[in-house]
Formats: C-alpha cells, sequence, structure tokens
C-alpha cells in the first residue's frame, strides 16, 4: 500500500477504518484536487501499460471523468465532445499508424 501523497478514491478512508490502520487526510481544494487528479492521471496510465489490465483501464476513465466533473464538464458533454471529434476526425479504430508526412 502508499505511503500517501495522492488523491484518494471516497471508499479510500473507510477500507482503512475496516483494516484498522491509522491514517491522515484532508479535503482540497477544486484547484489542488485537479492538479491531484492530473497527477492520479499519470500514475494510472503508467499502470496500465505496466498490466494492460481492463481494472487499469476502469481506473483512467474513473479519473477522467472526475477531472471532467472537478472542471465543470459532465459526461455527457464529454462524450458528446469525443462524438464530436469522431466524426469530425474519425475514431481509433482502422488500427491506422501514420509513418510518415511528405517527402
Amino acid at each position: 500500500m502508499s505511503n500517501g501523497h495522492k488523491v484518494v478514491r471516497d471508499r479510500i478512508p473507510a477500507i482503512l477504518d475496516e483494516q484498522g490502520l491509522k491514517y491522515e487526510i484532508k479535503t482540497l481544494s477544486d484547484e489542488d484536487y485537479l492538479e491531484g487528479l492530473i497527477r492520479k492521471l499519470d500514475e494510472e496510465v503508467n499502470e496500465y501499460k505496466a498490466d494492460r489490465t481492463i481494472e487499469e483501464l476502469a481506473d483512467i476513465l474513473e479519473v477522467v471523468q472526475s477531472i471532467a466533473r472537478i472542471s465543470g464538464v459532465s459526461k455527457a458533454e464529454l462524450e458528446e465532445l469525443r462524438e464530436k471529434k469522431a466524426a469530425a476526425n474519425g475514431g481509433f479504430t482502422k488500427n491506422l499508424y501514420l509513418e510518415r508526412i511528405g517527402d
């Protein structure tokens, strides 16, 4: 288990209580929490790169949705923007890899 200094899921204090562990926790401002979430996103992406499990991918999605929420963007708005960008530029379904542009 980590020694802390990072944002954690909402139920972590209850889980630590159940395990009889002592801990310190504080509530961050939205600005500080956003910075913590961005660091958490890096952590989760690195864990996915190492493990490539669906659980790690779900963790990435949870953090992305939390970043959107703290930024005032709903899941629906985020999905709408994703769909709009996919309609304009395509998605990532054809396994394309750009090797070069121009001569």
